[in-house]
């Protein structure tokens, strides 16, 4: 609070905003908003005894590694060091905490009732104010417990946790490298209590006044919670770097073995054999307890160290995991998998890879070599494949009859042909880092379709019908007998011929559905009469137009 006499802009500010705080209390909002405070310190607080808890352990195993590896001394000594400077800093902080919750609170420092949750007057700013800026703000107080006390003890902390990764730098012993150096100076400099030149009204802003002056006792306690959290994060960043820079924190290779591994163990006869052969490092820590292998895993969380769903894969005695999985499908497949490893700070590490294996059917290719056809007009349905090749790994070229080609699939093909004659079909494979291998070519003929023949109900030639069977008529078809593809042969028009009542009747039809002259014509021939169907022309699946297409005679009987 400020002295008697003239107010400033600000100290007017404060007093309103004070009023519009009572305000609040009185309309019981305000001790609901600050209980947001209460939520945000508590998280703050486990987090600060999770850094501590963490720093401890990693403190602790950085000493033993140092009794078995001299080299780790100098390391572990300036770690100690720097722990004590953020541990008297943390301790003071927690400190101030609690003298200014005993005394807004009226009770005797220490004890666990001295929390900002059991606080009622969690809303009050002038205790707090009074015992760390004082009564005048452009003249804040010191000694013990105020905040330009803890100013200068931040700075103090900050300046000699500088000198000691700057020292270190300077002998070889101790040098860090140029990246761990960088990152650590870096987080160091976080911790200097600057504002910048922030101003207000021309008037310069001071790290005391900004943090501490007319804030209510939840939000500096909180404050002060998000200092001692910026404290222990240097402090957790120091003892890493350090305890990782000496190597006694890392993984102990001490299981060797050799390790042949192939690009494939399948090679075509000519091919040459490449595979990588070297020693493999293991470790005795990884065991069960320290790490998992999960093969195709849902989801995995770094922060929490779980991994969701896959397929366990079991470790052998010597750190290995052995996957095993049946095959169901065939052509490549791919997997993805997870390592987890918990190191020996007790923080995980994750390590994720992607393979992938080729499965085929078991097979037997047998050709007919004089039988090699496609047929122009429709569809050739082709499959290739090559002996110690993958499906995916060829490269098919058809060439002759002017042929296009369309894949339908893993090692499946379409052929089209517009001309008779021959084809080539030339099959290489892919080379990684070299030309395509050529697997070999084979020669087809390229045939016509065979010409068609017109049919009535499914039949065709000569066919006796019953009078009562002609008006089940609806139209004429077309197919190639014995003919095994699938092919759309199209009638575009025909003629019927019949006798009605002694006379001989012409009907012409268009497409392959009788006209209404064709329907009378079958309608009124008489029994033991003939209809002749001629005159057919049919379009192929080639485009080609066939206008002496065999007709169909129809024999009508009685009944």
């Amino acid at each position: 609070m400020a002295g008697g006499g003239k107010e400033t802009p600000r100290q007017k500010m404060i007093g309103m905003m004070y009023l519009v705080l009572t305000a609040l209390l009185a309309m019981n909002v305000s001790k609901d908003i600050l209980m947001t405070f209460v939520t945000v310190n508590e998280s703050l607080e486990r987090t600060n005894k999770s850094f501590t808890d963490n720093s401890n352990k990693v403190m602790k195993a950085f000493e033993d590694a140092k009794a078995s590896n001299p080299s780790a001394l100098p390391y572990y000594t300036k770690a100690v060091e720097a722990k004590k400077l953020t541990t008297d800093l943390y301790e003071y902080m927690e400190k101030m905490k609690q003298e200014l919750i005993s005394h807004t609170a009226a009770l005797p420092a220490g004890g666990d009732t001295l929390r900002l949750r059991f606080v009622d007057a969690k809303d009050d700013a002038n205790i707090n104010t009074h015992l760390l800026i004082g009564d005048n703000e452009k003249s804040p107080k010191t000694g013990e417990f105020t905040a330009v006390d803890l100013k200068e003890k931040i700075t103090t902390v900050h300046d000699k946790l500088l000198k000691i990764i700057q020292d270190m730098q300077k002998d070889k012993k101790t040098m860090l490298l140029k990246d761990d150096y960088e990152a650590l100076i870096k987080k160091i400099e976080s911790l200097k209590p600057d504002v910048g030149n922030q101003t207000e009204d021309g008037n310069a802003i001071t790290w005391e006044i900004l943090n501490f002056y007319h804030n209510p006792l939840a939000g500096v306690i909180t404050n002060l919670s998000k200092m001692e959290s910026d404290v222990k994060n240097v402090e957790a960043e120091m003892i890493n770097q350090l305890s990782g820079a000496s190597g006694k924190v890392s993984i102990k290779f001490n299981q060797l073995a050799a390790k042949v591994v192939a690009a494939s163990s399948y090679i075509q006869s000519g091919q040459k054999y490449n595979a990588d052969i070297f020693i493999a490092a293991s470790s005795s820590d990884f065991k069960e307890e320290n790490m998992q292998i999960v093969v195709n895993p849902a989801s995995y969380d770094t922060v929490k160290g779980t991994i969701e769903g896959g397929i366990p894969v079991k470790l052998s005695p010597d750190g290995t995991g052995k996957y095993e999985v049946g095959t169901q499908g065939q052509g490549e497949q791919k997997y993805k998998a997870v390592i987890k490893f918990k190191k020996p700070t007790g923080e995980y590490q994750f390590y994720t890879y992607e393979a992938s294996y080729m499965v085929a059917a078991p097979s037997v290719a047998v050709s007919a070599d004089q039988m090699n056809v496609f047929y122009v007009g429709v569809p050739n349905p082709v499959t290739v494949s090559a002996a110690g090749v993958s499906p995916t790994d060829l490269i098919v070229s058809p060439t002759g009859g002017g042929v296009r080609s369309i894949p339908k699939g893993t090692g499946k093909y379409e052929f089209n042909f517009t001309t008779p004659g021959e084809c080539v079909v030339n099959v290489s494979s892919k080379s990684p880092g070299g030309p395509a291998k050529s697997q070999g070519s084979q020669k087809f003929r390229v045939k016509p379709l065979p010409p068609p023949i017109a049919t009535v109900g499914g039949v065709s030639g000569s066919v006796d019908m019953k009078k009562s069977q002609l008006s089940t008529i609806g139209g004429v078809g077309a197919n190639a007998p014995g003919f095994d593809f699938k092919a759309n042969f199209i009638v575009m028009g025909f003629e019927i011929t019949g006798s009605v009542k002694g006379q001989t009747k012409i009907a012409t039809c268009t497409g392959n559905s009788l006209s209404a002259d064709a329907k009378a014509i079958l309608s009124g021939a008489g029994i033991g009469s003939k209809i002749f169907i001629d005159q057919i022309k049919v379009k192929g699946p080639d485009g080609k137009i066939s206008s002496n297409v065999p007709g169909v005679t129809i024999k009508v009987k009685g009944g």
